[in-house]
């Protein structure tokens, strides 16, 4: 059988040669659009085999390609913690591949798809070598490869204003993030050799280094501020919510379901692998930043009427609850307590699946919405049900996914990252004796916001009557976009039913990194029970509620639609009003003001009213305008003031440019004379 590693690499050469394909192609989009995501769903699926091996079978694998600079050929690893994000990168990327071959064909009718072909491989190929990269340099070569596709994909249709804006704004926080890692590994790297030569780039030699206390908390640091600014954590999201909705919805899935994820990857592999030794108050930083993106992210995610940027929003909250199971772990270990270091990177590492896969299916979801209806904004929406019934049952799946519900898989891991807060025993530290507890209920009320938003945005949408002002053409997507949404529905449900079986073949990473392995006690009553640590201590079992679900289900479709008249229909009734119109309906505005005004001092809010002047009566006020306008208030505090400092700057250092060859002769005159002084 083919090596994992070589079966990851054909993955990736595979993916490079459809880039080239699609120049060949070029004049053929139809038949562009089948072969390329045909053989990127290839792809996907041989470096998810590759994976799922490696993490099953504890195994490691490692090659040397000597096509990097002289002397720094490139470095390959494939093992469990490598090879478990291969396979999230990979099934998401699978299941996006066949939905993009109907999604994409739509968009083909309208504009050319060939640049969107080439960028969607490399963006694949440079996600797939950014987590087999063993150096420094093949690491940042791919990560470099990885954010420069996105931003074109983002960039894609460029004639749009807000795709301008959002790509450059992506790009920016990309490459400050980029230039914090690249000095994380420089330091790290010089450590590991003593600054005597160039050897240390390699990440075996940075895992055999001792670094010191201050210069590995540098390094952490460096890591965790760049890595951070890729997965949009909090205060440095302020680019996801304007990169991802603009972006093809296929791409949208991508960026937020796995390339976030890249950047989670990072965080484990610096932290736990390459330096390896780290004090309790790491993983408080990183813990207290995940609780304060948990809890921002779903409180913004409930203030937005743009469908994808909801979505969006409610991926800061996702990578907040990953980040609290990585900083429990991390707690955990430093403290010693392996097996509950375990538990929490388990539960962190299984959210980080769970999330891949249905914020996949709900942002196909929403392209399929936006493909049929053209408009993202939900108070334009409503009655879709009734029209897509495919699209609105499976972005239910979704978003009950993403709610924590049982049967489905976000309950799993927010359950096991629940039993890491309340299984974790009195730590010495006053800190923590606080920010446990503080953690289990910030990760509470983070789950009952994020129900809540997913009741507004599936009956805003799917609910109801149409609320927009024309009346679109409205049908059911193809069976391939259907095909891709199915797919991420039942992965969501297997996950959410059989995470015994899920947890027994992850359970190699922890071991690498901590151990420590809860696979003996997870699964000691077998598949049907899942007992994290103790069965008197905790139980779920996925199939037992999943059966009692489907029982309930079946009982009230016999009691109700079997029986003739078990169901009379009669008219509406509200308030009076016989005939419930459209603008009776609740809006997507009115369902969240209650939440706004209790989390209001989180956002910059502006709300007016306008008269019409023209009343028939002062009695009668006539018709009224409304508007309300919500703002981060990061981007007021932070963002905005680096802004104007940076255009203020620009406009005094323009003023050097005088266009004038006198100036310029001046200015290479003092130049030398100022380097014939210092360099004497």
């Amino acid at each position: 059988m083919m090596d994992p590693l070589n079966l990851a690499g054909s993955a990736i050469f595979l993916l490079l040669g459809m880039a080239v394909l699609a120049l060949l192609l070029g004049r053929r989009q139809r038949l562009l659009v089948v072969v390329s995501f045909a053989v990127s769903a290839v792809a996907s699926l041989s470096a998810t085999v590759a994976g799922v091996r490696v993490v099953g079978w504890s195994t490691t694998s490692q090659a040397i390609m000597s096509i990097g600079l002289p002397d720094l050929p490139f470095h390959l690893r494939l093992d469990p913690l490598a090879g478990f994000f291969i396979t999230v990168v990979g099934i998401l990327s699978f299941v996006v591949s066949i939905y993009s071959i109907g999604y994409v064909r739509e968009i083909s009718k309208q504009r050319p798809i060939s640049r969107l072909v080439i960028f969607y491989a490399l963006f694949l190929a440079g996600m797939f070598m950014v987590i087999i990269a063993d150096d420094a340099l093949f690491f940042l070569i791919s990560w470099e490869l990885m954010a420069a596709a996105s931003y074109f994909l983002v960039l894609f249709e460029d004639e749009r204003v807000e795709n301008r804006r959002a790509a450059f704004l992506y790009m920016v926080v990309a490459h400050v993030g980029a230039l914090a890692i690249l000095l994380s590994f420089g330091v790290m790297s010089g450590l590991a050799t003593g600054f005597e030569g160039f050897h240390g780039y390699t990440f075996d030699a940075m895992r055999q280094a001792e670094f010191p206390a201050v210069w590995a908390t540098a390094a952490f640091l460096l890591a965790f501020f760049g890595f951070a600014a890729k997965a949009g954590v909090i205060p440095l999201h302020i680019w996801l919510p304007e990169a991802h909705p603009v972006a093809p919805s296929n791409i949208s899935a991508l960026m937020s379901g796995v390339m976030l994820k890249t950047a989670i990857y990072g965080i484990v592999r610096v932290t736990f692998d390459l330096i390896g030794v780290f004090p309790w108050w790491w993983g408080s930083i990183v813990l207290v930043f995940g609780l304060i993106s948990a809890v921002m992210g779903v409180l913004y995610a409930l203030m937005q009427h743009d469908l994808k940027r909801l979505l969006a929003y409610h991926s800061v909250e996702n990578i907040g609850i990953i980040l609290i199971g990585i900083g429990l772990s991390m707690i955990f270990r430093s403290f010693d307590f392996p097996l509950l270091s375990s538990l929490a990177l388990i539960a962190g590492l299984y959210h980080t699946l769970n999330h891949a896969i249905f914020k996949g299916l709900l942002f196909m979801g929403a392209g399929a919405v936006l493909h049929a209806s053209h408009e993202r904004n939900m108070e334009e929406m409503g009655g879709l049900i009734h029209l897509m019934p495919w699209t609105a049952a499976l972005f239910l799946v979704g978003s009950v996914s993403i709610a924590g519900l049982p049967p489905f898989n976000g309950f799993v891991s927010e359950w096991l990252t629940f039993q890491a807060f309340l299984l974790s025993p009195s730590l010495p530290s006053p800190l923590m004796k606080l920010l446990i507890p503080l953690g289990a209920a910030l990760l509470a009320l983070t789950a009952a916001l994020a129900a809540a938003c997913f009741v507004k945005a599936f009956g805003v949408t799917f609910l109801g009557h149409w609320r927009g002002h024309h009346q679109p053409h409205v049908q059911e997507v193809d069976w391939f976009m259907r095909s891709g949404m199915i797919i991420a529905a039942l992965l969501c449900l297997a996950l959410g039913v059989l995470p015994t079986v899920v947890i027994d073949w992850m359970d190699t990473v922890p071991e690498q990194l901590v151990g420590s392995r809860i696979g003996t006690t997870a699964g000691a009553f077998g598949w049907m029970w899942l007992t994290p640590v103790a069965p008197e201590r905790a139980s779920y079992s996925g199939p037992l509620v999943f059966l009692v679900t489907l029982s309930v289900i079946v009982i009230a479709y016999l009691l109700l639609h079997v029986r003739s008249g078990s169901i009379t229909r009669v008219p509406l009734w509200d308030c009076g009003f016989e005939k419930v119109t459209p603008r009776m309906q609740y809006t997507a505005t009115a369902f969240a003001m209650p939440i706004r005004r209790i989390f209001g001092f989180f956002f910059h809010i502006r709300e007016q009213v306008k008269m019409n002047p023209q009343a028939p009566h002062r009695t009668v006020p006539g018709r009224m305008q409304y508007t309300l306008r919500i703002r981060d208030r990061f981007w007021g505090w932070l963002y905005r003031p680096l802004v104007d400092a940076s255009f203020w700057l620009s406009r005094r250092v323009g003023r050097l440019q005088q266009g004038r060859i006198q100036a310029y002769l001046i200015y290479s005159f003092v130049t030398i004379i100022v380097l014939l002084l210092f360099l004497r």
